[in-house]
């Protein structure tokens, strides 16, 4: 499962974080309003299928967070260096990996992300085709003048799945 994804309703962000708590908040989303709803893993972009109609009981650890316990076997030197950084062994773990994820990713597979999410999502949007071809072109300025007359939240969930900045537009409405 996706250690992380992100839901849309009409173009707006709706939830981001684990998917249990996603699914709640899709869950409470629409027991007050009806409306598609998509939902992506952060990863890799592709549609995510989350079971939204009944919430999971969790094990041990955080949920709220998304936490889990799980065991990890280091030498006595590693577990001082780690309870020395900010944050203690745990936070400064998550730290290397998250960096370590980011780092290892390829241009061509945020490139392939990006394009998952927008295949599902924005393939509708004004000048779809020629953003695809200016992303996979690596023509930047072109691919985010078009990304940016775009619903914000696609466009800043687009330019996360690549790595990037999004363009200050000023329309964050």
């Amino acid at each position: 499962m996706a250690s992380s994804v992100t839901a849309f309703a009409a173009g707006k962000k709706i939830a981001a974080g684990e998917p249990g708590e996603v699914a709640g908040t899709i869950a409470k989303l629409l027991a007050e309003h009806d409306g598609t709803i998509l939902v992506f893993e952060d990863e890799t972009g592709r549609v995510s299928d989350l079971d939204y109609r009944a919430t999971k009981a969790s094990s041990a650890g955080r949920p709220k967070l998304g936490v889990q316990a799980r065991e990890v076997t280091l030498l006595p030197r590693h577990w001082e260096w780690l309870s020395s950084r900010p944050g203690g062994a745990s936070a400064e773990l998550r730290r290397l990996v998250e960096a370590a994820r980011k780092a290892g990713k390829s241009d061509r597979e945020r490139q392939d992300a990006a394009y998952r999410f927008m295949q599902a999502a924005c393939g509708d949007l004004p000048g779809y085709e020629e953003a695809l071809r200016a992303l996979y072109a690596q023509r930047q300025r072109d691919f985010r003048a078009i990304v940016d007359h775009w619903p914000p939240d696609y466009a800043r969930y687009i330019a996360s799945l690549l790595g990037t900045e999004p363009a200050q537009t000023g329309d964050d409405s």
